[in-house]
């Protein structure tokens, strides 16, 4: 059986977590739910990290090591881009988009198929409980970017908007880190939270079946990938 690899980049909503972050969960560490047996993943997502942190941090030269021919990289930014720091900081329209097309050169120096991924929705609701767009003109760029470079994309940004605003602000609660005190006994989430970026165990699988579902609209070189009974 042939080894189907993904190598995946991003931020702290696809990272794999450990019990000590516990009941976080990131996409990427529940998208084995949908794959075939033989992808493996390789996650180094890390929490905070933009599409320039990554970079300068090294993160994208241990991929780019261990890119081969076929392979594939998913590239998932977009929460951290916006923030203020100077070494996070990107603009959508310039710096944005030249370090994505970073990670796309470094797929196809290797024959690997970069998939573009824009950012999950946070759970933002105003007064008349409408979902409120979070992420700026980040996911837009990202949309441009696809349509220049014709590079695969999958709009979980779009997909997860529609998604959370049809189950509505109180049951979308349960998908994301939000949650009393006294539910979970491990520091510091024994004392509650009210994070509407983060995601619980069923809202990744829940994010994680909207990407499946975009590779299976992207077509049969990457719905080859997403096992027959996952859905």
């Amino acid at each position: 059986m042939q080894q189907i690899r993904i190598f995946w980049a991003g931020d702290s909503t696809v990272k794999q977590n450990l019990y000590r972050t516990y009941p976080q969960t990131g996409i990427g560490q529940v998208m084995n739910r949908f794959f075939k047996r033989e992808v493996q993943i390789y996650n180094y997502a890390q929490n905070g990290r933009s599409t320039k942190s990554f970079i300068e941090e090294g993160r994208l030269e241990l991929i780019d090591k261990e890119l081969k021919k076929g392979d594939f990289l998913f590239i998932q930014f977009g929460h951290n881009d916006s923030k203020p720091e100077v070494e996070r900081r990107t603009e959508p329209n310039t710096t944005f988009k030249e370090y994505l097309m970073k990670y796309i050169e470094v797929a196809r120096k290797h024959e690997a198929i970069p998939v573009l991924i824009t950012p999950v929705t946070r759970r933002q609701f105003n007064e008349q409980e409408e979902l409120v767009a979070s992420h700026g003109e980040y996911p837009k760029a990202m949309r441009e970017l696809e349509k220049k470079e014709q590079v695969a994309l999958i709009d979980l940004t779009q997909k997860s908007e529609e998604l959370v605003q049809k189950v509505g602000a109180e049951y979308s609660k349960r998908w994301y880190m939000m949650f009393e005190a006294g539910v979970f006994e491990n520091e510091p989430y024994c004392r509650g939270l009210n994070d509407t970026t983060h995601l619980q165990y069923e809202g990744a699988v829940v994010m994680g079946k909207l990407i499946a579902e975009g590779l299976v609209e992207l077509g049969e070189v990457y719905e080859n990938l997403i096992d027959s009974e996952a859905f």
